[in-house]
């Protein structure tokens, strides 16, 4: 009889990495996306937003100014505005002239580098409406590759409520930094099946509840290894990591 061994850590299909492998390239570039496929991580988490013209890019703020040598607010821009955006230098000199990627240049590298990817969908106040922002999120992702698969996150209820409308075969993710008391309830809402849970709020009595329901749980954005060796053999699912090297060694 063989007694399989205690989780030490996740399944190499549960490590995916926070807005690409930023640790080591700028968030949410296709420099990023390529460096965590280079690191042999399945999965990639990225952000998603609309300019003012409706066009979808990769980003996770409301303006340029962070991560870019640029400055402007998404909802003052338009497509032929990125052309002159340099989303790499601000990480390292090496990144000069990355491009600020909209959302179906990143969705057809991903598919080139065999990659999955968790889109968060992100709620800025500039955004015409949730239904412009859900349905053009939505129509790029039938586009992609027949093998990359689909994860859809938000901290917004109602984004995931949108996206499960427009295609129910989503795995829709709730984010979350702390978990609310009436969480089962709000995912039975949505219907949502996992929970991204910030990995500082993770309790074995989650967990475990999570399991009886039949509920995945996510860590994000844990560095540290060590930190979520207690909870693998708890029924903790997998990671959100700026690193995925850590955990995928």
């Amino acid at each position: 009889m063989t007694i399989p061994l205690p989780r030490t850590g996740p399944a190499r299909n549960e490590v995916q990495a926070h807005r690409g492998a930023s640790a080591v390239a700028p968030e949410n570039t296709i420099a990023a996306f390529r460096a965590a496929a280079e690191q042999g991580c399945k999965w990639v988490e990225l952000d998603v937003a609309l300019l003012k013209d409706g066009t979808a890019v990769v980003i996770h703020d409301a303006s340029i100014d962070r991560c870019s040598s640029s400055r402007g607010k998404l909802g003052d821009m338009v497509a032929a505005d990125l052309a002159g955006i340099d989303g790499g230098s601000w990480f390292s000199e090496a990144f000069r002239g990355e491009a600020l990627p909209t959302l179906a240049l990143a969705i057809d590298r991903l598919g080139e580098l065999g990659l999955n990817v968790n889109v968060e969908i992100k709620q800025h106040a500039h955004h015409t409406s949730l239904a412009q922002l859900t349905e053009t999120v939505h129509s790029h992702l039938r586009q992609r590759a027949r093998h990359t698969e689909i994860i859809i996150s938000s901290f917004d209820v109602e984004a995931l409520k949108a996206m499960h409308r427009l295609d129910p075969s989503y795995e829709l993710a709730m984010l979350w930094s702390e978990l609310p008391g009436d969480w089962a309830e709000i995912l039975t809402s949505i219907p949502a099946t996992t929970i991204h849970l910030n990995y500082k709020a993770l309790s074995f009595g989650l967990l475990e509840e999570a399991s009886h329901r039949g509920i995945k749980v996510r860590a994000w954005t844990c560095n540290a290894p060590h930190l979520l060796v207690p909870f693998w053999g708890a029924g903790l699912a997998g990671v959100i990591t700026d690193n995925p090297s850590l955990f995928l060694t």
